[in-house]
C-alpha cells in the first residue's frame, strides 16, 4: 500500500470538501444514532423512576436520590469495570456475568445496611431512612445490572447496536406502565419505583439474552453455557480492576455531589435540586458520548486505513457536531427551565431551584461534550482491530 503524504493537505479543496464533510456526517451520524438512542433509552429507566419518585414529595425525592446515588457509589459504578473488557467470544461474557454476580453478593450486604452508613455519615435522619427503604428494595435490580451490561457489551463488541435500542426502547415504554401502577396504583409508593427498575431491568435482560442464543449474527460468538467460564477468573479480575478504578472515579465524581449536598442546610431541598440536575447531565451527557463513540471508530478506521486527512476531517465533524448539539440543547434548557422541574416536582421551591440551575448546566453540556468528543479520538486505534477480528470469526 502507497505511503500517505505527509505534505497531503489535511483540510480538502473546496470542489470535493463539500461531498466529504456530507459524506463523513452521514457515516458518523449511522455510527452515533443508534448508540445514542440506545444509550438515552437504558438511562431514562432511572429518570422516570426518580420522577414519579419526585410527585410523592420532597422527602420521597430526597431519599431515592441519595439512595440512588449511594448504590451509583457502592455498586453500579463497580459493577460496571467488565464493560472495557469484553470481547467477541461468548465465554468471557459467561465469565464476565459470574464474576459480577459474586461482587453483587456483598454490595447487596451493603445496601441492605444503607440507612445505618447514611446516618454514619451525618446524612439527615428521615432522608436516610426513606433512602435505607429505597435501597434495599433495589438489591433485585443490583443483580440484574451485571448480566445486562455484559450482554450490551458483549453485542457493541460486535458492532451489534440496533437489537440494543429496540430491546431498550420496549423497556421503556414497559417501565412507564410499571411505574404508574407500582408508585400510584399499588400503594408502595417510592420502593414501587425501586421495584419498577428492577422490573424492567430483567425485562432487557431477557430480551437481549433471547437475541444472543437465537440470532444467527450471534452464532460465532456465542456457542453455549461452558464450564470454561470458571477458568482464568483470577486474569480477568486482574485485567478489569484498573477499569473498575476508572469507571468509578469518573463516577463518584458526581454521586458524591448528591451525597454531600445531604450535609448543607436544608438538605431535603439540596438533595433533591442536585439529584434533578445531575439526572439531567447525565440524560443529555448520552448525545455526546454516542457522538464520541462513532468519532472513536472514525478515527481509529482511517487511520488504520492509512488516511491522516480523512481522520483528521472525522474529528473536525465530530467537534463542530459536539459544539452544534451543545448549542441547541443547552438554548432548550435556557428557554424553557421550569419545564425540567416540574418533570420531577409538583414543589414550587424545588422548581425554582431547578430553574437557576439551568444557566449552569447549559454551558457545562457544552463544555463536556467537546472534552466527551475529543478523548474518544485518542488511544482508540485497538477498535479497527476488534472489528476485523470479528468480521475473521464471522
Amino acid at each position: 500500500m502507497e505511503k500517505p503524504s505527509l505534505e497531503a493537505p489535511l483540510v480538502p479543496s473546496t470542489e470535493e470538501g463539500g461531498g466529504q464533510v456530507l459524506a463523513e456526517v452521514k457515516r458518523q451520524l449511522w455510527l452515533a444514532g443508534p448508540l445514542m438512542t440506545a444509550n438515552l433509552l437504558q438511562y431514562i429507566i432511572e429518570v422516570i423512576s426518580v420522577m414519579f419518585v419526585g410527585h410523592l414529595g420532597e422527602l420521597a425525592l430526597a431519599g431515592a436520590s441519595m439512595a440512588t446515588s449511594f448504590a451509583g457509589v457502592t455498586g453500579f459504578s463497580v459493577l460496571s469495570f467488565g464493560a472495557k473488557q469484553y470481547n467477541m467470544l461468548g465465554i468471557h461474557m459467561q465469565r464476565a456475568m459470574l464474576v459480577v454476580t459474586l461482587v453483587s453478593i456483598p454490595i447487596a450486604i451493603i445496601w441492605a445496611y444503607t440507612t445505618q452508613i447514611l446516618m454514619a455519615c451525618a446524612q439527615d435522619p428521615e432522608i436516610s431512612v426513606e433512602a435505607g427503604f429505597y435501597a434495599r428494595w433495589m438489591i433485585a435490580t443490583l443483580f440484574a445490572y451485571g448480566p445486562l451490561q455484559c450482554h450490551i457489551k458483549f453485542l457493541q463488541t460486535q458492532n451489534i447496536v440496533f437489537p440494543i435500542m429496540l430491546s431498550s426502547g420496549v423497556t421503556t415504554l414497559l417501565h412507564i406502565l410499571v411505574c404508574w401502577i407500582l408508585v400510584f396504583k399499588s400503594g408502595l409508593g417510592s420502593k414501587g419505583a425501586a421495584l419498577a427498575n428492577a422490573i424492567s431491568y430483567w425485562f432487557n435482560v431477557f430480551l437481549l439474552a433471547l437475541y444472543v442464543r437465537l440470532s444467527p449474527v450471534c452464532r460465532r460468538t456465542w456457542t453455549g453455557l461452558s464450564s470454561e467460564a470458571f477458568h482464568g477468573i483470577f486474569n480477568f479480575i486482574k485485567l478489569a480492576v484498573p477499569s473498575a478504578v476508572m469507571v468509578c472515579l469518573v463516577f463518584w465524581s458526581f454521586e458524591l455531589l448528591v451525597l454531600v449536598s445531604g450535609l448543607l442546610p436544608n438538605p431535603k431541598l439540596e438533595t433533591s435540586v442536585m439529584s434533578i440536575v445531575l439526572n439531567i447531565c447525565s440524560l443529555l451527557f448520552m448525545i455526546p458520548f454516542g457522538l464520541g463513540a462513532a468519532a472513536s471508530t472514525r478515527v481509529s478506521n482511517e487511520l488504520g486505513a492509512g488516511r491522516p486527512q480523512a481522520a483528521y476531517l472525522a474529528v473536525c465533524i465530530a467537534v463542530f457536531m459536539a459544539i452544534t448539539q451543545g448549542l441547541v440543547v443547552g438554548s432548550i434548557i435556557v428557554l424553557f427551565p421550569k419545564v425540567w422541574g416540574y418533570a420531577y416536582s409538583n414543589e414550587e421551591e424545588v422548581v425554582n431551584y431547578v430553574d437557576v440551575m439551568m444557566p449552569i448546566l447549559a454551558v457545562a453540556n457544552l463544555l463536556d461534550g467537546i472534552q466527551c468528543v475529543l478523548s474518544g479520538t485518542y488511544g482508540k486505534g485497538q477498535s479497527s482491530e476488534c472489528f476485523s477480528t470479528i468480521e475473521q470469526l464471522r
